[in-house]
């Protein structure tokens, strides 16, 4: 039987005493309703799983004895990072747990022209913070030891003009001249560019090509936002990484 997995927020040793954060208190205390001696495996995001054991359950307090490490899930041996247009509400959190499913390493939020969402400064830390706890979660779901990073929401014009970045770097366009499919090959490394409902405008298009982001199709049809990210990392995952 596979075990609970719970993500820790602070680095872990075995024969610690944890107390486990808010939210996978609640989940292991109060909707699975373990109770002490059970066991679970606790994750920091350095790669590695501890199985533990709960000591006590009070009231919205779980402790837990980190017990023997071991190596968690090797990741894929490339790293994606998603630059997402920002979609609303529970579109933006359903692409960033499929992309943390299908391995993606960085998660780069983006305001683009079309994008319907805008966030001032502190709209934007409380989505980010969001974000990044709906990638730790899928973490835990999907059994992944290595929790990726969710960026600070940017606008996308600042973003292709900040400093260079290594790999490959595409865009997609239903316009695109070539198939993400059809590549001959493919870098360790690679930067992915999702817009908007609508699409980035032509100006946009060409600050990203400009900036190095090659345009590439996926098909025939026209897919939401939140289908084409994911669509793409597939391809990119069973083609060059570890999608078999």
């Amino acid at each position: 039987m596979r075990l609970t997995r719970v993500f820790v927020d602070a680095p872990l040793a075995p024969d610690a005493d944890v107390r486990l954060p808010d939210a996978a208190a609640n989940h292991v205390g109060r909707v699975l309703r373990l109770r002490a001696g059970a066991a679970i495996v606790a994750f920091d995001g350095s790669g590695n799983d501890y199985r533990c054991e709960i000591l006590s359950i009070r009231g919205d307090e779980v402790r837990v004895r980190v017990g023997a490490r071991s190596s968690g899930l090797p990741e894929s041996p490339l790293r994606i990072t998603l630059v997402q247009a920002v979609s609303r509400g529970e579109r933006m959190d359903w692409t960033l747990q499929k992309a943390t499913e299908l391995g993606v390493r960085t998660i780069v939020p983006v305001l683009s022209a079309r994008s319907v969402v805008r966030l001032d400064d502190s709209q934007a830390e409380k989505k980010r913070r969001h974000w990044q706890a709906i990638v730790a979660g899928a973490c835990e779901q999907c059994g992944r030891s290595v929790v990726p990073e969710v960026r600070e929401p940017q606008e996308l014009s600042r973003y292709l003009a900040s400093s260079a970045r290594e790999g490959q770097r595409f865009v997609l366009s239903p316009t695109g001249p070539a198939s993400l499919a059809g590549l001959a090959s493919m870098g360790a490394r690679v930067e992915l560019l999702i817009g908007p409902e609508g699409g980035l405008e032509d100006a946009e298009l060409e600050r990203a090509a400009a900036a190095g982001y090659a345009p590439v199709r996926l098909g025939p049809r026209v897919l939401r936002t939140e289908t084409a990210g994911i669509v793409a990392l597939t391809v990119l995952q069973a083609t060059w990484g570890d999608l078999v």
